[in-house]
């Protein structure tokens, strides 16, 4: 009969549940595995997966589960995986800002398209830009690149460490400037096509002033603007490439600290 005692259940539970609440941190943020289409049961098995996975790679972390440090290591680990998925998620989120510029810009804010993903409204140009995202990100195999991150921040910051240092939490707020400047960059393009098209308009209208600008302009700027984006969509994809680079650096970087 086996027989196992007390603190061979701890180290048991430590093995387990330090990695895991680093991995469902990451789950629960990054902009992959957090999407509402999964369920709440598969994203939980996944996570379990892929911790059991990494438990043999993983040296002992000396913690028990029900001390007090253990507690706070616990909280910890949370913290690191959603730091970790966060970092991922300004990348989108630029894309999503860039998406609401061009749908403002043409004319489209009205057009709304319900997000599954963040529960609210969302413009339709900017739902496109989102999958158009996520299916580059998926070719170039993002998500296998964030969990091979994930896995190598064990080794770069283990289990029982102090938390992330200043140049840690620096590197997040210096990559949260992004979400404008790559933003913008992103619709810059569109941008500045829509404006020539509006100055344009703008002088026709002076020089025949019993024109209808509401009748034609809509049109005329709707139409310029999906024109430019589909002229745009080729440059846009190793624009795309370039920003998950340099998210994914980022996450190395918040990881190794």
């Amino acid at each position: 009969m086996i027989s196992l005692s007390a603190a061979q259940l701890d180290l048991w539970m430590a093995a387990f549940l330090f990695p895991l609440a680093r991995v469902l941190g990451l789950v629960a943020a990054s902009p992959l595995f957090n999407n509402r289409a999964f369920p709440a049961r598969i994203r939980l098995g996944l996570g379990a997966a892929m911790t059991v996975a990494l438990i043999p790679a993983l040296p002992p972390s000396g913690l028990t589960v029900g001390s007090w440090p253990g507690m706070l290591a616990l909280v910890q680990q949370m913290l690191i995986g959603i730091a970790l998925g966060f970092s991922m998620r300004i990348v989108f989120t630029a894309i999503d800002l860039a998406g609401e510029l061009i749908g403002l810009q043409m004319g489209l804010g009205f057009a709304m398209f319900y997000d599954p993903d963040n529960a609210a409204q969302s413009p339709v140009i900017a739902e496109f830009l989102g999958l158009l995202a996520m299916l580059i990100f998926l070719s170039i195999n993002g998500h296998l690149m964030m969990l091979a991150v994930l896995g190598n921040s064990f080794e770069w910051w283990p289990v029982g460490a102090d938390l992330f240092p200043a140049n840690g939490w620096a590197a997040i707020a210096r990559w949260g400037g992004t979400v404008f400047s790559a933003g913008v960059m992103l619709a810059l393009p569109v941008i500045a096509a829509l404006l020539v098209v509006n100055i344009a308009l703008a002088v026709l209208t002076r020089a025949a002033p019993a024109l209808n600008l509401f009748a034609i302009g809509f049109p005329v700027t709707l139409i310029a603007g999906f024109v430019m984006l589909l002229l745009s969509l080729p440059f846009m994809a190793p624009s795309l490439e370039r920003l998950f680079d340099y998210g994914l650096r980022t996450l190395a970087q918040l990881a190794m600290g």
